[in-house]
């Protein structure tokens, strides 16, 4: 599907969301905005490229945006055949007429993304571990493809440069980039970063940031698995392949923190560890972290995370400043508490996951750019920085952090690659050390 002529960039705002055709939606009217149509309405031929449970969830949203775009999902590709066909069969039988994915069009592999991009597509999915999105962002630039990427976009410093060197050949090229920050497409969110703009709760001193929960899935040892194999399969646990849970999760509220103060923080200290997951299930990562930012006009975010079970959850952002607060939970409402004035909730309003969607489509229908890789890419490099205050014990700047050349990757990245970390003979795999453990 070729773009129609670009109009100048328009960024997603809370007015730009409540006069779009998805709000419209949102206030129970099915009519949609004429500009999608004007544009075109030729089928838009999608590959998903990881089918894990966010990728599945990707591609569902992507087949019901609200835009109006005549999206078909028509390559797959996945390191596993049987997340692969998983994927495949639920995604068809919900809506079977706009998946058209046969057996040749089903790629297993390390290197399966590519023959999915080669498939005559105009968009892909990026939905794949982190420690797999510079790659595979790369070739999909270099091919010319509008782009769909899940966060981070990175799990080392390496990696998030190769993004940014590829974002710039994407915008040359007029290609549009989503990343997975949903929250930046949520009405509260967006209501919330307004009133900070208008200055309603003064100058911001110091914002709060959380990401605790009793942690996620579980994928053990199979027998016979190679190395590369166990830590593909379980990648969660493996810092090259999933950053760790600052990196991949609570980067979502580090973004938000950023987009309060309009840009990343200078640097970062803090500390971290793990006491419940120490078993060899749970590969090399630290179960809690609390690092404390600064940014450059003085103010600090502290952030904690952690994934312990039967501890206080949290999956929130609070920012507070010199005449009030703002209180914003994750999946639900935003409190806005101003001196001398009566507190005011705003509720959440329709999931981030499908409103991203509905915004990259209609951008795509309009002619308009459309491009947050930067963000992505600063807000992947802000978790990053944590976690290497963590694991190092030392203060680390943005700077530093991210001209490190330390690169976690495996290379090449196939199944008979040499893996960073390997278990000891209890089977148990080291984790940093904090005094020891170099992170520049």
């Amino acid at each position: 599907m070729k773009r129609p002529t670009d109009a100048s960039p328009q960024p997603v705002t809370r007015r730009s969301l409540l006069q779009s055709g998805t709000a419209v939606a949102i206030a129970g009217s099915l009519s949609l905005a004429r500009s999608a149509h004007a544009a075109g309405s030729d089928e838009i031929r999608v590959a998903l490229i990881g089918c894990g449970g966010r990728g599945t969830g990707a591609a569902m949203q992507a087949i019901k945006n609200a835009a109006g775009a005549k999206v078909k999902l028509v390559a797959m590709a996945d390191a596993f055949k049987d997340r692969l066909e998983l994927a495949y069969k639920s995604l068809k039988a919900q809506q079977p007429d706009q998946v058209d994915v046969p057996e040749e069009r089903r790629f297993v592999g390390l290197d399966a993304y590519q023959k999915a991009i080669d498939c005559g597509v105009d968009m892909v999915l990026l939905c794949s571990p982190p420690g797999f999105r510079p790659d595979q962002f790369e070739a999909a630039v270099d091919a010319g493809k509008h782009i769909f990427m899940e966060k981070p976009v990175a799990t080392d410093a390496p990696g998030v440069r190769r993004v940014i060197a590829a974002n710039e050949k994407a915008k040359q090229k007029d290609l549009l980039v989503a990343v997975g920050h949903h929250l930046r497409h949520e009405i509260k969110h967006l209501e919330s970063i307004d009133r900070i703009r208008s200055g309603e709760i003064g100058d911001v001193l110091y914002m709060r940031a959380y990401f605790n929960s009793g942690g996620v899935w579980v994928m053990p040892r199979k027998e016979g698995q190679t190395e590369m194999e166990h830590q593909t399969r379980n990648w969660y646990y493996f810092t090259w392949a999933g950053g760790d849970h600052l990196v991949e999760q609570h980067v979502h509220d580090l973004d938000v923190c950023n987009w309060m103060m309009d840009g990343p923080p200078v640097d970062a200290r803090g500390a971290g560890g793990r006491q419940f997951r120490i078993g060899p299930q749970y590969g090399e990562i630290f179960d809690h972290f609390s690092i404390e930012y600064t940014y450059a006009n003085g103010a600090k975010l502290f952030s904690y995370c952690r994934h312990i079970p039967n501890c206080w959850g949290s999956f929130s952002e609070h920012a507070h400043g010199t005449k009030g607060s703002i209180h914003i939970e994750g999946h639900g409402a935003a409190d806005i508490k101003v001196n001398g004035a009566d507190p005011v909730r705003i509720p959440r309003g329709p999931d981030g996951h499908q409103l991203e969607h509905d915004h990259l489509f209609s951008a795509l229908l309009e002619g308009r750019s459309y491009n947050e890789c930067d963000y992505g890419a600063s807000s992947t490099m802000t978790a990053i920085l944590g976690r290497m205050a963590a694991y190092s014990g030392q203060i680390v700047t943005y700077q530093d952090g991210l001209n490190s050349q330390r690169d976690l990757t495996p290379k090449p990245l196939s199944w008979d690659a040499d893996t960073p970390v390997k278990p000891g003979e209890n089977g148990l795999y080291a984790c940093a050390m904090p005094g020891v453990t170099k992170v520049l």
